[in-house]
């Protein structure tokens, strides 16, 4: 009634009379509670000194009521007295926001659970230190996870070890474990690591030693690694702590390519390149991995470690293609003199187009030719040979090749390369391309470039195919070196060629055997008349009579005596006679002696004619009476086939068992057979009678 009336102050002095001074009511708990309640609403002044005086109230309620009212002294007074210390301490906590008085009371009062809020608003403060040492006299782990990852962030390590090791011997949790190793590492503390992990422990060290090895506590990473045998990690580790040879030796125990990789690359970066060969032996032997690791050896300029690696690895039973193949490459780029050698003992186990790439942006001409022939690609070896003759052109290895190729217009190319470059050396490389060469089309090429002169050894070693082209271009070659004793063999021995074109051109020569060898010609195409009239030209009589001779045609003959008697050659005359013997009339020579007074030259002729004659009327003398003789003789000798089978001639009449000699008369006993009439004995063949020529 009175709040409801707005009289506080009238009501608090009502309440003070009747529980402040003594009386029945001082102990009752509802009017307590009512004095602190109205004070704490009218008169906050009044309310510590109702707090102190009185005892028997609802203090938790009370106390929480002069929270809200912001009365927190008060409240603290109230906890404190009450000996609800959590309360109390939280009251300064937040309320008061006092963390030292906070401090203060629970050091006086030093229960757990007032230092485990003292510690929870220390951590919210970041005072990790003093947040540890809260949670240490509490004996309270439960706040593990904010307490580490407080200290963590503030980097507290020292005290969040003394912390976990609290933690650690409350419970036997994993992530305390795991995270007081991490402490150790964070704080060096190298032997009580490992004295930790070599105990019995449920932490997870490889966990943890990533994350050391991420942070880069490498040693503490190199104890966690080798506690698990992760020698993979541990590999990687020991190259961080600079100590090679146990990486290496790490790498081995855990033989992953990865692993060589990585260690490979940290060796070489350190310029270890001893162990780093050592580490890529073992990745070269991946076809997969050998471009990155050749390319990590390239980018920092270690060629000649790149190629030693190599090298060492060519041995290897693993060893593949791709090493043999980019090892080549190498050579190309950083060590050209090396690539024959290279390529001469390993061509068959390098991927030859990959590798003549290389050697082309090398201009690596030799060795281009090299693998062009080995991959029998003949053309282009050819060609190349051509375009860089300084470099690749070796002779003998080029007449090999050049006898290989597929398309035969190269054969051209290499004579106008030779005629170029090595002309003298122009007729060996000819006769190689001999069995395959269009021979018409290259005399043909050599007229047009007047070179003929300088194949001439090649012309005679291929006349042999009696070739047109071949045989007139040589005979032309001889003409011009007036050599005829040449000309006249090749003419015996090859004829395909113009006869009557080469002819008509050596009847007009200035020598006269040229002109010779014309006639010669003219009388192999049966040009008689022109023939012997060349050599009645040029006075060669005796060749002029031999061919006429074997022109068997006696006007041709006879035309020849004619110019021999216009020109009073009488002993040509004569010797023409008798080399033209066969085709002469008698009658015609008799006449054209004694017209020309010249009985003396013809008699020998005439004599011969003579003793001709006569020898054949004496001949057919002898033969005629020989036939008479025979013809006689003939006439009285019978026709008898006596060791032949006689043939029956049918006739009227036969006698059974009648008999017939051999001479055609009866056997005796039988009777007699008409005249003409022959009859056989049966079972006999028939004989039959002789009759006179």
């Amino acid at each position: 009634a009175f709040m409801a009336a707005d009289l506080p102050n009238e009501l608090i002095e009502l309440l003070e009379k009747i529980v402040l001074e003594n009386s029945v009511f001082s102990d009752h708990r509802n009017l307590q509670n009512l004095l602190i309640l109205t004070a704490i609403k009218a008169d906050k002044t009044k309310v510590m000194e109702y707090i102190n005086r009185l005892d028997n109230y609802d203090a938790p309620d009370i106390a929480n009521i002069a929270i809200g009212a912001e009365l927190y002294e008060e409240a603290f007074a109230i906890f404190r007295k009450f000996e609800v210390n959590s309360s109390a301490v939280q009251v300064l906590i937040e309320n008061v926001d006092n963390l030292d008085r906070a401090y203060e009371f629970a050091e006086r009062c030093n229960e757990p659970a007032v230092w485990s809020q003292l510690g929870k608003a220390q951590l919210k403060q970041n005072l990790v230190k003093e947040a540890i040492d809260s949670y240490i006299k509490a004996s309270d782990p439960s706040a593990y996870l904010d307490v580490v990852e407080t200290a963590s962030r503030v980097g507290s390590w020292e005290d969040l070890v003394r912390y976990l090791q609290m933690a650690r011997k409350k419970a036997r949790d994993t992530y305390v474990e795991s995270e007081l190793i991490f402490a150790y590492a964070k704080t060096s503390r190298f032997a009580d690591l490992e004295e930790f992990v070599s105990s019995p422990n449920h932490a997870d060290v490889g966990k943890i030693g990533d994350r050391c090895f991420d942070e880069g506590m490498y040693e503490a990473a190199k104890l966690l690694y080798n506690n698990i045998s992760n020698f993979a990690k541990l590999a990687i580790t020991l190259v961080h702590l600079k100590e090679y040879q146990g990486a290496v030796d790490s790498a081995r125990k855990a033989n992953s390519t990865r692993t060589w990789k990585e260690v490979c690359f940290a060796c070489v970066d350190n310029e270890e390149f001893r162990l780093a060969q050592m580490c890529g032996l073992h990745i070269v032997v991946h076809a997969d991995e050998l471009e990155d690791l050749i390319s990590y050896y390239q980018d920092k300029g270690y060629f000649d470690e790149l190629m030693s690696l190599l090298e060492a690895s060519l041995g290897l039973e693993r060893a593949h293609m791709g090493m043999f193949s980019e090892l080549a490459i190498l050579y190309s780029r950083y060590r050209p003199e090396k690539l024959r050698e290279h390529l001469e003992l390993f061509w068959s186990r390098v991927n030859i187009p990959k590798v003549l790439r290389a050697a082309e942006q090398a201009h690596l001409w030799a060795e281009l030719v090299f693998l062009y022939d080995k991959y029998e690609e003949y053309d282009n070896a050819a060609l190349a040979m051509m375009a860089h003759p300084t470099e690749a052109w070796r002779e003998s290895h080029f007449k090999d090749i050049i006898t290989k190729v597929a398309n035969i217009e190269l054969y051209h190319k290499a004579i106008q390369f030779y005629l170029d470059f090595k002309p003298m050396l122009l007729n060996d490389l000819l006769l190689v391309l001999a069995p395959r060469l269009d021979h018409t089309r290259t005399v043909n090429f050599f007229t047009k470039t007047n070179h003929l002169q300088l194949v001439k050894p090649y012309l005679r070693s291929v006349q042999n195919l009696n070739n047109k082209a071949v045989n007139e271009a040589l005979n032309g070659l001889l003409i011009n070196e007036e050599d005829y004793n040449a000309l006249k063999t090749s003419i015996d021995a090859f004829d395909n060629f113009d006869n009557i074109g080469l002819a008509q051109a050596l009847e007009k020569h200035e020598l006269i055997e040229f002109r010779r060898i014309a006639a010669y010609l003219y009388k192999g195409n049966n040009r008689w008349g022109q023939s012997v009239a060349l050599c009645k030209k040029d006075h060669l009589f005796k060749d002029a009579m031999e061919y006429a001779a074997e022109s068997k045609n006696a006007e041709v003959a006879e035309d020849l005596l004619a110019y021999f008697l216009e020109n009073r050659a009488f002993d040509c005359f004569a010797a023409c006679l008798f080399q033209c013997y066969d085709l002469l009339h008698p009658d015609v020579i008799l006449e054209l002696a004694w017209k020309h007074n010249i009985m003396d030259f013809a008699m020998p002729y005439l004599i011969q004619v003579m003793r001709e004659y006569t020898s054949k009327v004496d001949r057919l003398e002898e033969a005629e009476n020989q036939r008479i003789t025979e013809s006689k003789e003939e006439e009285y000798k019978p026709v008898v086939m006596e060791s032949q089978p006689q043939l029956m001639l049918t006739g009227p009449g036969g006698f059974p068992g009648g008999g017939f000699n051999h001479v055609g008369g009866a056997a005796p006993g039988a009777a007699a057979a008409a005249p003409g009439t022959t009859y056989g004995i049966p079972g006999q063949m028939p004989s039959y009678q002789g009759y006179s020529m």
